[in-house]
């Protein structure tokens, strides 16, 4: 069965760059397995993303992002979604942005809406579309829905875990990835490098909304010092060096998916993870062999002397038998005929 499938990315981060992650790095993997299995790929996403297949550039989006910047570029990604669907014979829309509910195409052609945050971060009316033939999943088995949602079966990220391989000399720091948000933890990282005596750098994206601005400047720049630095964004070939050099990743927050993304890229290059029991990594953490999980930031201090006595090759196994980016790939494709020709109680649907 050749299919025509539209992803719809966040209209606020590229696809297809280096240091795309989270719900960026899904769409462009979902994007090149389409291709490469023969379907057509649609790809609505920013200007300057990079598709294996067909893109449909939306215009940048300049200045702030208060209230009504977000819903003026919801407005037109949902007349992007709207056109397409018109114009094209699409079998299914796949979409990602946090405000899917505000992207969905008019009644007739199914969707999947990828749960990629918390499902606290959704209005609760996104949770239970009243449209026809929409389908919703996260990707942790931790986003428990509330009564009366019901979601397909979870289905986990993966990722480059060829591309991630690497062996270099370990050495005495800790790092911690993931965008500046509110919801990242990542000042519980720089508190727990500092009461273990451990060096530690943060890299990710801090991006122009207010309350991530505020996050920064009250609870991440304070903390920053000679051993605490912030990087910012930072290319694959850095990433890739320092999660293969670091004595452990730091996953400190409930930022859902991205924290799971850099914990099985870590793995993919050989270093163990420390992140709290009550998130996603769970699922994606064996205790005692490729990291440990803790309650709190004393346990997570603790816990970063104890990762150099874990084995580097046990995380590879890890991350090659159940992170990888084709596994994930194969298991949404395989989603995608079911959901497109109708089978939505062979997917899971009760």
């Amino acid at each position: 069965m050749t299919l025509t499938v539209l992803n719809v990315a966040s209209p606020f981060a590229p696809v297809g760059h280096e240091g795309a992650d989270g719900a960026e790095a899904a769409v462009a993997a979902l994007d090149a397995a389409l291709v490469r299995a023969g379907h057509r790929s649609l790809v609505i996403g920013p200007d300057g993303s990079r598709v294996a297949g067909e893109l449909i550039a939306l215009p940048p989006v300049r200045g702030s992002l208060d209230d009504g910047a977000r819903a003026a570029v919801n407005r037109r990604v949902r007349a992007m979604v709207a056109d397409a669907v018109g114009r094209t014979p699409v079998d299914l829309v796949h979409l990602h942005g946090a405000d899917f509910h505000d992207h969905l195409p008019p009644a007739g052609v199914p969707v999947l809406a990828t749960l990629h945050r918390p499902l606290d971060a959704y209005p609760p009316a996104a949770l239970s579309p009243a449209r026809p033939a929409t389908w919703l999943h996260g990707v942790s088995a931790a986003q428990r829905p509330p009564a009366g949602v019901h979601l397909l079966p979870p289905l986990e990220p993966g990722v480059a875990v060829d591309r991630l391989a690497i062996r270099v000399p370990k050495r005495r720091f800790a790092v911690a990835l993931g965008r500046v948000t509110p919801g990242s933890g990542l000042h519980r990282a720089l508190d727990a490098a500092a009461m273990a005596e451990m060096q530690i750098l943060l890299a990710g994206e801090l991006r122009s909304l207010p309350e991530n601005q505020d996050y920064f400047r009250a609870e991440i720049q304070p903390r920053l010092d000679g051993r605490r630095r912030y990087l910012g964004v930072i290319g694959f070939a850095r990433k890739r060096w320092l999660l293969g050099s670091a004595r452990c990743l730091l996953a400190p927050g409930g930022d859902g998916e991205i924290g799971a993304v850099a914990a099985q890229e870590a793995l993919a290059c050989g270093t163990p993870v420390v992140g709290f029991a009550d998130g996603p990594l769970a699922g994606v953490i064996e205790p005692g062999v490729t990291g440990f999980l803790v309650k709190d930031v004393p346990e997570m201090a603790e816990a970063i002397a104890a990762a150099e006595r874990l084995d580097p090759d046990a995380c590879r196994a890890a991350a090659r038998s159940r992170h990888s980016e084709e596994r994930m790939a194969a298991r949404y494709l395989a989603l995608y005929e079911q959901l497109a020709v109708g089978e939505a109680r062979a997917a899971g649907v009760a």
